[in-house]
């Protein structure tokens, strides 16, 4: 970024739709789970999450070692990133919406 206040518009604008997926994919797991099986899917989803978090910082070190590669890890990030929306809005948009919710 060329200063200082558009890079942090610019942050703020990432910061605003970085986890728009969360509410949907939590919501949308409880839904369509079965009361005793809520708790478990949580915790799966929750532990894939994780891991990919855990492994991400050592693909990204190898990426930034060498010079030529130094981009690479944003362009993958941001590639996962809108194939993972893409594939999460046409699993959405497949399913039939459920009608309750057991409370």
């Amino acid at each position: 970024m060329p200063n200082l206040w558009l890079a942090t518009l610019v942050l703020f604008v990432r910061f605003s739709i970085s986890q728009m997926d969360v509410p949907p994919r939590q919501s949308y797991t409880m839904a369509v789970g079965g009361p005793e099986e809520r708790s478990a899917a949580a915790g799966v989803t929750g532990i894939a999450r994780s891991v990919g978090a855990a492994i991400s910082p050592g693909i990204a070190g190898a990426f930034l070692s060498n010079p030529r590669w130094f981009g690479a890890p944003f362009f993958v990030a941001g590639g996962l990133k809108v194939v993972y929306d893409l594939l999460l809005y046409r699993t959405f948009a497949r399913s039939e919406r459920p009608k309750t919710i057991d409370r």
